[in-house]
C-alpha cells in the first residue's frame, strides 16, 4: 500500500464528543448573540515550508472539529489556507504533503482551498490605502538599525528619521519597491503606530519587505512580500472567517491583527470582523515540534526523510502505522486551554494503545529466534491448531490456523540456561505452556564453540493440546512461538523515542547531541503464516511484543517489513528527566528485585494464595499472571473471586492496562468495599477503568485520584466529570505553579530562611503546602523542581 493512499475507513473523522473548552464557549455565545448571524467559519492556515507534525494535528482537529460539531446549528466551514508569503522556503511538495495529511486525518475542506499569494494585489492596495491615510511609511533603515531604533522592554523606541516622509514620497517609493527598482533590504514598509508603546510589537511593525525570489505559484511577478502579521488578518477578512484560532505565541500579535483590520477596512466592508483567539500549543516530550528543527534533521540526514517513523510528522506517524483515529482522540484528550504545558510521551502512547486494542487482531511473531526441537513429534507432522485473534474478547469473531511442527522458534530472551529465582519462562528441565499449543519440557541445550545457545531440545505432552492438562497442572510460564518450517521471515523495525531527554530544545548545546542512538533497531524475525498471508495491510498485535503494521514503502511479498507502532507497555515510566536510559533501566530492575524480595518474605509467612485456588480459578490466575503480566499476589486475589474477576475483565475492556487496573482493584477497590460487594457499587467497571486511565496517564495525581474515588464510592458518577467539576486535573503549567510557589514562600519566610540555612528536609513541608493549595493536582516532579529553583535563588 502506497504511503499516499488514504483508506476510506481511516479518512472518516467522527464528530468530537468533547465540547468543554473556552473556544466552544465563545462560539456558543456568539451564536446566541447573533454576532455573525448563523455563520461559524474557521481556517487552518499552514505555511508550506515543511511537513505537518502532530502539533499541527491539534489545530486541525480543533478547527475542522468545530465545522463538524456545529454543522447542525450553524452555517459552518473550515478553510484550508496556505500562508505562502515567504518564497525562499516554500514549494509544491509541501503543499501536497499538507493536503494529504489533512485528508488522512479524516477532514475535508471541500471547495474552500485558498492561498495568501492569491491576495497579493489586494494586500498591495490596502497598503496604499494605509499610506494615503498617513498610517504607513517607507523606511530606509537597515535591519540592524530598525532593531536599535525599536528600543527595549525598558526603553521606548526612537522614531525613524524617515518616519515623516510625505504621503507622495511614500507612495512613489512604494511603487518603485513593487516595480523591483530596489535591492533586498533597501527599504521596508512600516505601520505608523507608536514608537513609545509598552508593547514592542506595536512600535511601527513591518508590513512589507523586498525579496527578489521566485515564488512557486506567482513566479517572478512579485518582489514585494507581506509580513505575516499584516497578511494574516486581511486573509481572514477576505475569506469571511469568524473565529481565527492561533496558538499562544501569537497572543501579543493580536494587537497588530486588530490594528490592521481597524485601519484597512471600513465598517461597511466588514460589519462583524473576525476575531483572533489563542490556545495552548501541543508540546510533546522526547521530540521537537519545530519545522525548522525537523527540516534540519531531514536535510542533515539524521533521519530518513520527512516520513521517517521516528519523527512526529504526520507523514512519519502515518508510515509508522499510527491510526488517524488515535491522533484525533489524543488531540481531544489533551484539551484546549490558555495554559501552556508539556505533554508526556506516555500520554500519546496510552492513546495509541487504547485505539489499537480494539482494532488489532493478535498473532504470534518471534523477533529474536531461538530454535527448539520437539523430539517426540514426527518430522513431517503438521498440527493445524485453531487460535482466536481475540483471546480476551469472546464476543469478537476471528480465528486462524496456526501450524505446530517438530521444529519451532521462541524468543531468545524467554530461555535462561541458569535462570534467576524470579525467572518464570523456559529453562533446562522446566515445563512451559506454548500459547495455543502444548506443554513443552526442555531436556537438552545445544551450544556452539563459543558457548552460545543455538538450539533447545525436549518433548511435548500430547495430552495438553490447546494449552490445558487433564490432570490440572499449570506451568508458570506461557511462551509465544512460530513454526520453523511454516513461519515467514520478516524484518521488524522497533522504534524508540527520538531523543533521550524530554525537552531537547532546552539543551544548552546542539539539540541533535541528544538524539537517542537506539531510536531504531532492526531485527530479523519469523511470523506465523496467517499473519503474513491475510493481514499484510492491517495493524496487528504481536503477542507480548507490541502493535505492528507492514511498512507501506519497503514491505513487499518477497520481503516483509513490519514497523512497531507502539510497545504493549511503557518501558520508560515516570523517571527523573536527568537520568540516562541505563540509569532508568537499572532503577526499574532494582524495583523489580525489591518486589520479589517482598514477595518471598510474604510467602515465608503465609500460605501461597495460588494453592487455595480451584482448577478454574487457577486457569484464570495463569492467564492474568502469565499473559497479562499482573503480579502474582494481585492475580491470585482477583482470580479467587468470580465477581472480582468479572469486574476486572470488564474494566480491561474499557482500558487495556492490566497492571494498573489490577493494582487499583486490589489496593483501592477491595480496601474500600467494607461490607459491600462489587455488585453494590454505585459505578460500573467502565467508570472505574476511566479513573485508572486518568491517573495512569498522569492527567491527575494519585492524591486527586483517591479524592475522586471517594466521591465515586459515595454517589457514583463519571470520574472525568468529577475531575473537571472539582478542578483536579494535574497542573503542569510552570507559570501557574510558580505563582502558587511564590505565595507559599512569601507566607512562610521563617521556613524559607531555615531551608536556606541548611534545613533541606523542609522541602517536604513546602511540597505539602503546594499540594494543599492545588487540591493535590500539582505535578509533583514539576512542583518539586520549581520549588528547589525558587528556594535557591
Amino acid at each position: 500500500m502506497s504511503s499516499t493512499d488514504v483508506s476510506p475507513v481511516e479518512s472518516t473523522a467522527p464528530v468530537s464528543s468533547d465540547r468543554d473548552n473556552f473556544i466552544y464557549d465563545i462560539i456558543d455565545q456568539d451564536l446566541a448573540d447573533g454576532t455573525y448571524g448563523d455563520r461559524v467559519v474557521t481556517r487552518f492556515p499552514p505555511e508550506p515550508n515543511g511537513y505537518l507534525h502532530i502539533g499541527h494535528a491539534k489545530s486541525i482537529v480543533l478547527n475542522f472539529g468545530i465545522k463538524h460539531d456545529y454543522a447542525d446549528q450553524a452555517d459552518t466551514r473550515c478553510h484550508l489556507r496556505f500562508d505562502d508569503t515567504n518564497p525562499e522556503t516554500e514549494n509544491p511538495e509541501y503543499v501536497d504533503s499538507i493536503k494529504e495529511a489533512v485528508q488522512w486525518l479524516g477532514y475535508d475542506w471541500e471547495e474552500h482551498e485558498y492561498y495568501a499569494s492569491d491576495y497579493f494585489e489586494q494586500f498591495y492596495e490596502y497598503a496604499v490605502k494605509l499610506i494615503k491615510q498617513g498610517d504607513a511609511y517607507v523606511d530606509s533603515l537597515d535591519e540592524e538599525e530598525i532593531r536599535e531604533y525599536r528600543g527595549s522592554v525598558d526603553q521606548p523606541g526612537t522614531p525613524s528619521p524617515y518616519r515623516d516622509r510625505s504621503v507622495e514620497e511614500n507612495l512613489e517609493l512604494f511603487r518603485k519597491m513593487r516595480a523591483g527598482e530596489f535591492e533586498d533590504g533597501e527599504h521596508v514598509l512600516r505601520a505608523k503606530i507608536d514608537m513609545t508603546s509598552p508593547h514592542m510589537i506595536m512600535r511601527d511593525p513591518l508590513l512589507f519587505r523586498i525579496k527578489h525570489a521566485h515564488h512557486y505559484r506567482q513566479g517572478d511577478d512579485w518582489c514585494l512580500y507581506p509580513m505575516y502579521d499584516y497578511a494574516h488578518p486581511l486573509e481572514d477578512a477576505i475569506e469571511d472567517v469568524t473565529h481565527s484560532l492561533c496558538t499562544l505565541e501569537f497572543d501579543n500579535n493580536r494587537r497588530v491583527y486588530d490594528w490592521v483590520l481597524e485601519h484597512c477596512l471600513e465598517d461597511e466592508e466588514i460589519p462583524s470582523r473576525p476575531r483572533q483567539y489563542e490556545f495552548n500549543r501541543l508540546n510533546l516530550d522526547y521530540t521537537v515540534m519545530s519545522k525548522r528543527r525537523l527540516r534540519h534533521l531531514v536535510e542533515e540526514e539524521y533521519v530518513d526523510g520527512w516520513d521517517d517513523p521516528r519523527l512526529p510528522t504526520l507523514a512519519g506517524l502515518r508510515r509508522r502505522g499510527v491510526p488517524p483515529s488515535a491522533i484525533r482522540s489524543f488531540c481531544r484528550r489533551v484539551g484546549v486551554t490558555r495554559s501552556q504545558s508539556r505533554v508526556q510521551m506516555s500520554h500519546f502512547e496510552h492513546a495509541l494503545r487504547d485505539d489499537l486494542n480494539e482494532k488489532a487482531p493478535r498473532v504470534m511473531a518471534v523477533l529474536d529466534p531461538l530454535k527448539v526441537v520437539a523430539t517426540n513429534v514426527d518430522e513431517d507432522a503438521v498440527d493445524w491448531i485453531d487460535a482466536s485473534h481475540w483471546p480476551r474478547d469472546i464476543d469478537k469473531e476471528g480465528t486462524r490456523k496456526v501450524p505446530f511442527t517438530r521444529e519451532f522458534y521462541i524468543e531468545r530472551e524467554d530461555f535462561r540456561e541458569d535462570p534467576p529465582d524470579d525467572f518464570i519462562r523456559l529453562a533446562p528441565g522446566r515445563e512451559v505452556r506454548l500459547r495455543h499449543g502444548y506443554y513443552f519440557t526442555c531436556e537438552t541445550v545445544v551450544t556452539d564453540d563459543n558457548g552460545t545457545v543455538v538450539e533447545l531440545r525436549g518433548t511435548i505432552d500430547p495430552e495438553t493440546r490447546g494449552g490445558t492438562a487433564p490432570d490440572g497442572r499449570s506451568p508458570d510460564g506461557t511462551l509465544h512461538w512460530v513454526s520453523a518450517s511454516h513461519g515467514v521471515p520478516f524484518e521488524a523495525r522497533v522504534y524508540d523515542r527520538l531523543f533521550d531527554v524530554p525537552n531537547p530544545r532546552a539543551a544548552d548545546d546542539d539539540f541533535t547531541a541528544h538524539l537517542n542512538p537506539n531510536s531504531l533497531s532492526v531485527q530479523e524475525g519469523v511470523l506465523e503464516p496467517a499473519a503474513a498471508e491475510h493481514l499484510t495491510d492491517a495493524r496487528v498485535q504481536f503477542v507480548r511484543k507490541g502493535y505492528y503494521w507492514p511498512d507501506p514503502e519497503d514491505s513487499t511479498e518477497d520481503h516483509l517489513v513490519f514497523n512497531q507502532i507502539v510497545s504493549l507497555r511503557d518501558t520508560w515510566g515516570e523517571t527523573d528527566a536527568s537520568l540516562s536510559r541505563e540509569e532508568i533501566e537499572e532503577r526499574r530492575r532494582e524495583k523489580e528485585r525489591q518486589k520479589e524480595q517482598q514477595r518471598q518474605r510474604s510467602l515465608e509467612n503465609k500460605t501461597d494464595p495460588v494453592e487455595l485456588l480451584s482448577d478454574d480459578q487457577r486457569d484464570r490466575f495463569d492467564y492474568y499472571h502469565e499473559e497479562l503480566d499482573v503480579n502474582r499476589e494481585s492475580a491470585a486475589t482477583i482470580a479467587g473471586s468470580d465477581a472480582l474477576a468479572d469486574f476486572f475483565d470488564a474494566a480491561l475492556q474499557a482500558y487495556d492496562a492490566p497492571r494498573p487496573v489490577a493494582n487499583w482493584v486490589v489496593n483501592e477497590l477491595l480496601g474500600n468495599l467494607r461490607d459491600r460487594t462489587v455488585d453494590d457499587l454505585p459505578f460500573g467497571a467502565s467508570e472505574f477503568a476511566a479513573l485508572v486511565r486518568l491517573v495512569d496517564s498522569d492527567e491527575i495525581t494519585n492524591r486527586a485520584a483517591r479524592t475522586v474515588f471517594e466521591e465515586m464510592l459515595d454517589k457514583g458518577g463519571a470520574p472525568e466529570h468529577i475531575v473537571d467539576e472539582r478542578g483536579l486535573r494535574q497542573v503542569d503549567d510552570t507559570d501557574a505553579l510558580s505563582a502558587i510557589i511564590d505565595q507559599v514562600l512569601d507566607e512562610h519566610p521563617d521556613e524559607v530562611a531555615r531551608y536556606r540555612d541548611g534545613k533541606q528536609s523542609l522541602i517536604g513541608f513546602f511540597m505539602g503546602q503546594v499540594m494543599q493549595r492545588t487540591d493535590g493536582s500539582a505535578n509533583p516532579e514539576v512542583a518539586r523542581t520549581l520549588l528547589q529553583e525558587q528556594l535557591e535563588e
